[in-house]
């Protein structure tokens, strides 16, 4: 966990689009001097929306597992006095005791892979990458995803895939796999997961291997785990009453784990009893917004 003030001079310009702009900045409910968390700042989309809206004497405070991403943030928000942390939104309660900030009244969360993270041929994360199949987001924690592809028996990849990915087809691609190791490359993971699963006719909606992916890359970040200490200790410590959470998800784990978190009467009063979803003019003008969904809760 550090702080960041990242040189921005080899950083190319993001490409990352924030999804529900509007949705989110109504539900944070945001005026003037509030203190707000942005827990997985990315480009900072959101960020620099919601810092408009909090000046003056409001606080933005950014977190990020990537590097890469803290450095499209900086630039984004340059000049306006927000403070940036390389770090995971687990690790929330330290940064703000480091800031001497007792509780926030305001957190946000945008759950998706960033676009900018998706073109990045270094790590792994595009079906077409040639790169080593990394998929972390950072890569100075935990173990690559070719670790895991390269080392873990049958059983246990056939597991990641249905857990993490609901991958119907999770015990043929395990076994294709095992029988066709090492696999170095993500575009060599792409081409087995592909000749491994049936071919429908017809367009295909989603590239074959898009559910193993979004599996490996869950697995290799602990994204689920991380997702629970976020609901069941960090939100429940870090939030002020009648402070408000706000979540963007992009697949039905993730929404799955909000929703039963903010079904908690005793600790929250939900305001989005079905998820908001992207209008049909975002979803054509950003179509990675046509998976998101938004919920929100005031903590009591």
């Amino acid at each position: 966990m550090s702080d960041t003030t990242p040189d921005d001079s080899t950083t190319t310009p993001p490409i990352h689009v924030p999804v529900l702009p509007r949705e989110v900045t109504e539900l944070l409910d945001l005026t003037p001097g509030l203190t707000v968390v942005d827990g997985t700042v990315g480009a900072g989309g959101h960020a620099r929306l919601i810092q408009e809206l909090i000046q003056p004497a409001g606080r933005l405070i950014g977190l990020d597992r990537d590097p890469m991403m803290l450095k499209h943030a900086e630039r984004a928000l340059r000049g306006s006095g927000s403070t940036l942390v390389h770090a995971g939104y687990t690790e929330l309660p330290d940064v703000l005791a480091r800031l001497q900030i007792p509780a926030v009244d305001r957190v946000l969360l945008d759950l998706g892979l960033s676009s900018d993270q998706l073109a990045d041929s270094e790590r792994g994360f595009s079906f077409d990458s040639e790169a080593a199949l990394d998929m972390r987001y950072d890569t100075t924690e935990g173990v690559p995803a070719s670790d895991i592809v390269n080392r873990a028996a049958e059983k246990e990849l056939a597991r990641i895939f249905y857990e993490y990915g609901e991958e119907r087809y999770s015990r043929r691609i395990a076994r294709r796999i095992v029988n066709q190791r090492p696999v170095a490359t993500a575009v060599e993971l792409a081409r087995i997961v592909r000749s491994a699963v049936p071919h429908p006719k017809g367009r295909q909606r989603i590239h074959p291997a898009t559910r193993v992916f979004q599996a490996l890359r869950i697995a290799a970040n602990h994204e689920l785990q991380q997702l629970e200490t976020l609901l069941d200790e960090v939100l429940p410590r870090c939030l002020k009453p009648g402070g408000r959470a706000v979540f963007i998800t992009f697949h039905s784990l993730e929404d799955r784990l909000v929703k039963q978190a903010f079904r908690d009467r005793n600790r929250w009063k939900n305001l989005t009893k079905k998820p908001l979803r992207a209008s049909a003019s975002e979803q054509r003008e950003n179509p990675r917004s046509r998976s998101a969904k938004l919920r929100a809760a005031v903590k009591l």
